[in-house]
C-alpha cells in the first residue's frame, strides 16, 4: 500500500521544515515541499498538520530476551512496545538463554525474529573466553556487531583473559559494542559493603549501588577497552557511558563516519541520578549504575558538546518479582524503557529536536553503517515515526507493552504521543492499534 503523509513538520538532517512525503513500494519515493503540487493518486492520505515526522528510531542497544527468558519479554511482545514508541530498528544483546555465541544459534535468532517481530531487526554474536572461531566468521555486512562484557551482567559472559581480548581487538570483523565495569573493583567494593553491612555500619538498599558499580570501576574498563581499540584499529562503541569521567575518553573533533571509537549513553542517565534511588527503589537498579546528579549533567552538556555519539535504551525487561522481590544482591538490574525513549528524550531536550533525531536516528544508522536507514531521504526505506508534541499526559504502567507490564517512568509527565509508525513503508501503528500482517525486515550493513 502507498501512502501520502500530508503536510507534516519533518524534523530531519539538522532541517526543521514543512513537507509531505510520498511512500511507495516501501520506500520514500518523494518529499514534497508544501509549495509543490503533487498527485498522490489513490495513496492513503495520513494527515500530518501539526504533527512532527522524523525518521524511525534506530535503538541499537536492547534485551528482547528470547530465546530462553520468555517469562519476561520476547522478540514480538518488546517490538510492539518498540513501535509505540517511533522505534523502527533495534539490535539485540547475546546474554539469552542459550547465550548466544556461536553463528548457529545467531542464525536461529534471525529466523524466529523474521516471524515475530514488528521492527526491523539485528544481533549482536556474543564473545567469550573461548569462542573467537566463531567471532571471526561473523559476516558485518548482515550482523551488527560483537558484543563484549568487560564487566559481568545480567547472564555473566564477562571476558576477562587478557590474551583474549587482545586478539578480539586485532582480529573482530565487525564494530565492538562493549559493557565496561572493571570486575574486580566490583568485587571489592561488594565484600567491603557485605562487611559493613554485617557491623550494621551501612544500610544495603538501592541507594548502595553507585557506591558498589562506582564511576571509578566503569572508568578503569573503558580506558582499558579504549586503549585496546587505539592499539589495534578496532571499531569500538562504549556501551551506556555513565560517569562524567568517562567523557574524557572520547573525541569530538572528527566527523562521525571517521571515528572508530565511539560512546553511547542511555535516556535513564540523563533523567534520573542518585537522588532517585529514595522514590524508585530497585525500579531505577541497572548495570552500570545510575550515579550523581554532577555525572547527569556532565552527560547532558556532552549531547550537545558532540563526546556522546548515540543514544541507545538498554531496555531490559524483568518482572517486577524479579525487581521488589528479596535484597539489594538479589534484585535483578535493568528494566523496560524501549516503549518511553522518545517521551524522555522529548523532555532531556525539549528545545532541539534536530539533535534528538541526530542521536537517536541518524547516528545509529551512521556509526553501524546501516544501509538506507535513519534519514528522510528519496530512495531510503519508509521507516517513520509521526509524533504529536501538543499532548499533555502521564506515562503509567498500565499502558505498557512490554511483556512485563510496568516501567521505571510511571508518573512522568510527557508531552509527546506517537500516533504513526511505519516500518519498510508499512504502517505497524495508528493511534493505539497496531497493524501487524507485516514484519520487520533484517538490518544490512554497508562496510
Amino acid at each position: 500500500m502507498n501512502y501520502y503523509i500530508k503536510n507534516a513538520t519533518l524534523v530531519n538532517e539538522g532541517r526543521t521544515f514543512v513537507a509531505s512525503v510520498f511512500v511507495s513500494d516501501g520506500m520514500i519515493s518523494k518529499i514534497v515541499s508544501d509549495e509543490e503540487s503533487f498527485d498522490p493518486g489513490s495513496a492513503t492520505v495520513i494527515e500530518g498538520t501539526g504533527k512532527y515526522l522524523i525518521p524511525g528510531i534506530i535503538d541499537e542497544h536492547v534485551h528482547f530476551r528470547e530465546p530462553g527468558l520468555t517469562h519476561k519479554a520476547d522478540v514480538y511482545s518488546e517490538s510492539r512496545a518498540a513501535v509505540a514508541g517511533g522505534v523502527t530498528s533495534f539490535m539485540d544483546m547475546p546474554n539469552t538463554n542459550p547465550q548466544t555465541t556461536t553463528q548457529e544459534l545467531l542464525q536461529q535468532k534471525f529466523d524466529f525474529a523474521a516471524e515475530k517481530s514488528l521492527a526491523n531487526y539485528s544481533f549482536y554474536l556474543g564473545a567469550t573466553n573461548d569462542n573467537l572461531a566463531e567471532v571471526v566468521k561473523t559476516d558485518p555486512q548482515k550482523v551488527c556487531g560483537i558484543k563484549l562484557f568487560m564487566g559481568s551482567s545480567t547472564g555473566n559472559m564477562l571476558v576477562d583473559k587478557n590474551e583474549v581480548l587482545v586478539r578480539l581487538f586485532r582480529e573482530s570483523p565487525c564494530l565492538i559494542a562493549a559493557h565496561c565495569e572493571d570486575e574486580q573493583t566490583i568485587h571489592e567494593n561488594t565484600v567491603c559493603c557485605k562487611d559493613l553491612a554485617s557491623k550494621g555500619e551501612v544500610v544495603v538498599d538501592a541507594s548502595i549501588h553507585p557506591f558498589i558499580r562506582t564511576a571509578e570501576a566503569c572508568y578503569r574498563s573503558s580506558s582499558k577497552a579504549v586503549d585496546m581499540a587505539e592499539k589495534f584499529g578496532a571499531r569500538l562503541h562504549v556501551l551506556h557511558i555513565s560517569t562524567q569521567k568517562e567523557l574524557s575518553l572520547f573525541r569530538n573533533d572528527i566527523p562521525l563516519r571517521d571515528k572508530r571509537i565511539t560512546a553511547e549513553t542511555c535516556p535513564h542517565y540523563l533523567w534520573f541520578d542518585d537522588s532517585s534511588y529514595e522514590e524508585k527503589s530497585f525500579a531505577i537498579k541497572c548495570n552500570p549504575a545510575i550515579k550523581s546528579h554532577r555525572d547527569k549533567e556532565a552527560l547532558l552538556r556532552a549531547l550537545h558538546e558532540g563526546l556522546i555519539d548515540t543514544i541507545g535504551t538498554d531496555h531490559a525487561p524483568h518482572l517486577m518479582g524479579e525487581k521488589f522481590t528479596g535484597d539489594y544482591f538479589t534484585s535483578k538490574s535493568g528494566f523496560p524503557s524501549i516503549q518511553h525513549s522518545l517521551d524522555v528524550m522529548v523532555n532531556v531536550l525539549p528545545n532541539d529536536l534536530p539533535l534528538l533525531v541526530q542521536l537517536m536516528c541518524h547516528h545509529p544508522a551512521v556509526l553501524y553503517r546501516i544501509d538506507r536507514r535513519g534519514f528522510i531521504r528519496e530512495g531510503y526505506h519508509a521507516d517513520l515515526a509521526l509524533v504529536d508534541l501538543n499532548v499533555s499526559r502521564r506515562i503509567k504502567n498500565e499502558d505498557e507493552y512490554s511483556k512485563c507490564k510496568w516501567t521505571p517512568y510511571h508518573g512522568v509527565q510527557t508531552h509527546s504521543q506517537v500516533t504513526h509508525a511505519f516500518v519498510n513503508g508499512n504502517l505497524v501503528y495508528e493511534n493505539g492499534v497496531f497493524h501487524e500482517n507485516d514484519k520487520g525486515e533484517r538490518l544490512l550493513f554497508k562496510i
